[in-house]
């Protein structure tokens, strides 16, 4: 009809498509993991295996008359597990020529994820990320507390963090603005576009009015950011993010429509295939839970004006909507949460800020009010979700993709649990 509005077509013509889709991606996922279950067994049956890793994390724990250092490492293999060792000088960073002892009781699913083995150092040999052991250095000499420099490298490189600076955020209920996801790659992508769009347009203009700069730049800024992602190590995360930029940037150009809860699952089944290790990855699937909210609220809220659902609907909502998610794996809960809308909303131009004052050697300068920040204590109490509470919750979260009134629902459900739970 005249006046109205055509709509894209969406990734998938029916339902049909996209159900042969999935059920592609899940023979291929199959096939893999049968893959990575030979190798697994072949692991597990040897009795010992020797293998150069980077250490990515380590922390002393003391007993009563020892003590002993716990090590987060990754080998070449691509493997990720602890093992412990008592030497006494501080391993984080190193790289260490390591003899494995791998037994039976780690499961397959434990290989898949992170798991621990015994094992003997060999050898310790310096870091074998030169660049990023520099720019380590380089945010750690700006700020007087290494608990703001711990922080500010798990914002730019995702560099762990200690236990008690985790909780600490934790208890702010930002921790994913601390773990890098979907929401750095996103302020990441706007910055890097913006800035090449002011030198591609008058070249454009002048020598070639035919390119198109969605298509020239988004290859160079997903080229940028797939270097970024890789060099951080690619935590579960932040590939879930790239998937969705890429997958979304490729919508874009072909003319698909974008916010499309279809997009999301296929991003989901794609990265599925290719890194099977993402099943037991729960920073993956609070990262797809995250973005599926955000989807499901700007499904129902096309019509309302930008301002709002930036400023309200997307960090009141996601904050109420995400809480039974959350506290069905962790059941801290604490009033200083209830900053976290605020805070995430915040966050969007202290990021890009914090890396420009950092690029000119002037980092410290936000120290003062990110220590009151973290020093801020609440009492806390802990709530746990029960497993059938969750699969109701899930189940509705499901339906309210079809039903408006799921999602009504929906909401009803998480703001009187929000309220349970801070009230």
């Amino acid at each position: 009809m005249p006046g109205m509005a055509l709509e894209k077509p969406h990734l998938f013509e029916n339902t049909k498509e996209f159900i042969l889709f999935l059920l592609f991606c899940a023979i291929l996922l199959l096939i893999h993991l049968g893959w990575k279950y030979t190798h697994y067994r072949d692991f597990v049956s040897k009795p010992f295996y020797y293998t150069y890793a980077d250490v990515e994390h380590a922390y002393f724990k003391h007993k009563s008359n020892y003590s002993y250092q716990v090590l987060k490492v990754v080998d070449d293999e691509g493997r990720h597990f602890y093992t412990t060792t008592h030497r006494k000088e501080p391993l984080e960073g190193k790289r260490l020529r390591l003899q494995l002892f791998p037994d039976e009781r780690i499961g397959f699913w434990d290989y898949a994820g992170t798991f621990y083995v015994k094992s003997r150092i060999k050898k310790i040999l310096a870091s074998g990320h030169i660049l990023k052991e520099r720019l380590y250095h380089a945010v750690e000499k700006q700020h007087a507390s290494s608990q703001v420099g711990s922080f500010y490298k798990a914002i730019f490189f995702a560099a762990p963090i200690s236990k008690p600076l985790r909780e600490q955020i934790a208890g702010l209920g930002v921790s994913h603005l601390v773990a890098l996801s979907g929401f750095h790659l996103g302020i990441l992508w706007a910055l890097l576009y913006g800035g090449l769009l002011i030198l591609y347009k008058p070249l454009q203009q002048r020598y070639f009015p035919h390119r198109f700069a969605l298509v020239d730049l988004g290859v160079v800024v997903l080229i940028l950011l797939g270097v970024y992602v890789w060099f951080t190590g690619a935590p579960p995360s932040l590939l879930r993010a790239y998937g969705m930029i890429s997958l979304g940037w490729l919508a874009l150009i072909l003319g698909v429509a974008l916010l499309d809860i279809q997009l999301l699952f296929a991003v989901i089944a794609l990265l599925l295939v290719l890194f099977p290790s993402l099943l037991v990855s729960m920073g993956f699937w609070f990262s797809v839970a995250g973005v599926f909210y955000i989807y499901l609220l700007l499904r129902y809220t096309k019509r309302w004006h930008w301002v709002i659902v930036t400023f309200l609907v997307i960090p009141i909502g996601i904050f109420i909507l995400m809480l039974p998610i959350v506290h069905s794996i962790f059941p801290v809960t604490t009033p200083c949460q209830l900053l976290s809308p605020l805070l995430s909303l915040l966050f969007v131009p202290f990021y890009p800020a914090a890396m420009v004052l950092h690029l000119v050697g002037a980092g410290e300068l936000l120290d003062i009010p990110l220590l009151q920040l973290l020093s801020f204590s609440c009492k806390n109490s802990e709530h746990l979700l029960p497993l059938w509470a969750f699969a109701v919750y899930v189940g509705l979260s499901f339906s309210a993709i079809r039903y408006r009134l799921a999602l009504y629902v929906l909401s009803a459900v998480a703001l009187g649990y929000g309220a349970y739970l801070f009230i």
